[in-house]
């Protein structure tokens, strides 16, 4: 099984006209997500490469019966893009857009989930959703993932997705579903909300969890597992060396204080169970062994 999508999930990108989504979007396609359409206000009518475009999300759900939608507009027009996929119907939204204004996604969430609760939002600033073989989502290269379980992945950080994917293939260990949480202040999916469906899906017999320093999530995570996750958890934490006050790669990432610091995250992750890694390739041979020890 998979996580959020599967062979079945028809998904529209709205900006598909812009020169990400239109890249991105017809390279999904090409893997084979069931891409439908795509949506730009003032170009209903034409296609891009064969594939309809409408000019809003509920003219696209209603012709096509699209669940999902892939978000691939600027920053500017990011938030508004969300709420008109969660008003027209659609009830997964993947935004890899980078830069939205913290405070922009903070309104946006609040409003998800009063007005939308049905809506899972994967991001933003994430690389998307990959369950290979089945539906890419997002930026992810089909090409490192590797179909037929038994790992989920979840991460905070792009770059280390894919090295995680990477390493897993490269051992022959297949994937369920691998989930770009995104690293921005306010992601829409959290670590806990993946690690509940993994634990629920009974192909993912164990999960990669790979944080970063800032924010607290990843010990919110480790005390959910404590008490929810039965599946064995290999975990690597990004950011050892960082030093305080200063943003590493994401707007999530800077430590406050004592604050999310690496050294906390791991300290917790460890005190739940978790297998810490100290490097991606260390967290990849532990799964290795933990894989074929199952």
């Amino acid at each position: 099984m998979s996580i959020f999508v599967d062979e079945n999930t028809k998904v529209i990108v709205q900006g598909l006209t812009g020169s990400q989504g239109r890249f991105h979007g017809l390279r999904n396609r090409d893997y084979g997500t069931k891409i439908v359409g795509g949506v730009t206000p003032g170009k209903g009518g034409s296609d891009v490469d064969g594939v309809p475009v409408f000019n809003s999300v509920k003219e696209a759900v209603e012709a096509t019966g699209a669940t999902a939608s892939f978000i691939a507009v600027p920053p500017k027009f990011a938030s508004a893009a969300i709420l008109e996929a969660a008003e027209g119907g659609i009830a997964l939204i993947v935004c890899i857009t980078e830069g939205i204004p913290a405070h922009d996604e903070a309104v946006t969430f609040n409003r998800l989930v009063e007005e939308y609760p049905g809506v899972r939002l994967i991001g933003p600033n994430c690389p998307g959703i990959i369950s290979p073989g089945k539906c890419n989502i997002g930026i992810t290269s089909g090409d490192i993932a590797l179909a037929g379980g038994p790992v989920g992945v979840v991460s905070r950080s792009g770059t280390l997705t894919y090295q995680a994917l990477h390493e897993l293939s490269q051992h022959g260990i297949g994937q369920t579903t691998c989930v770009g949480i995104g690293g921005d202040p306010v992601p829409g999916t959290n670590f806990i909300d993946c690690l509940a469906a993994f634990q629920a899906d009974p192909e993912t017999k164990a999960v990669m969890m790979i944080g970063e320093i800032g924010g607290s999530e990843e010990e919110r995570a480790a005390e959910w597992i404590k008490i929810n996750m039965t599946k064995p958890i290999v975990s690597y934490i990004a950011g050892v060396t960082a030093p305080p006050g200063r943003k590493m790669g994401h707007a999530g990432a800077i430590i406050s204080g004592s604050k999310g610091t690496a050294q906390a995250k791991m300290d917790a992750l460890a005190a739940a169970g978790v297998f810490v890694c100290l490097n991606p390739t260390e967290a990849g041979e532990k799964m290795v062994e933990i894989v074929k020890a199952l």
